[in-house]
């Protein structure tokens, strides 16, 4: 049977190079570098701007790999539909952007199975949660009002999707 490595790392989308942290992870392994990081800038392409989690699969043997895509972090994902560098260093103070429900629902849909929640309803106010750490309000208020109102039914029909 052959022996398969497994190298995971977080890839800014469609940008890995050859080196650290896949160069001197891969080097040793006997595999065409280039070929694995041109194979990750393809798959990834899609996810420009934001750290996306890779994972390659070697087989020792053969030096055949294999890439798979996780999906953003719902940090990055949030960066990316407002269009900003970064989250808020102080949340509670300074707020870098405003998402609409719309936005929120997507976002929710592009993480799918990766939240913990069990219908669209529950993942969005765990995104919501990350909205508060970011310093970004949603439709012009507190994430935490928005979570409130979701509760109270007043978002029920956008979340039917």
């Amino acid at each position: 049977m052959s022996e398969r490595k497994i190298v995971e790392a977080l890839i800014g989308g469609g940008q890995a190079t050859a080196g650290p942290p896949l160069g001197p992870a891969l080097g040793p392994l006997g595999v065409n570098v280039v070929a694995i990081v041109n194979k990750i800038n393809e798959v990834t392409k899609d996810f420009a701007g934001m750290k996306v989690p890779v994972k390659i699969i070697v087989n020792t043997e053969t030096k055949e790999f294999e890439v798979t895509v996780g999906t953003p972090t719902t940090s990055a994902l949030i960066v990316s539909e407002l269009k900003i560098e970064k989250g808020s260093g102080a949340p509670k103070a300074e707020k870098v952007g405003d998402l609409t429900m719309e936005q929120l629902a997507r976002i929710a849909k592009v993480k799918g199975d990766q939240v913990l929640a069990r219908n669209l309803k529950a993942a969005i106010k765990e995104i919501l949660g990350s909205c508060v750490s970011m310093g970004v309000t949603v439709e012009g208020k507190d994430p935490k009002d928005v979570q409130e109102e979701i509760d109270q039914g007043k978002y029920d029909e956008l979340l039917k999707a």
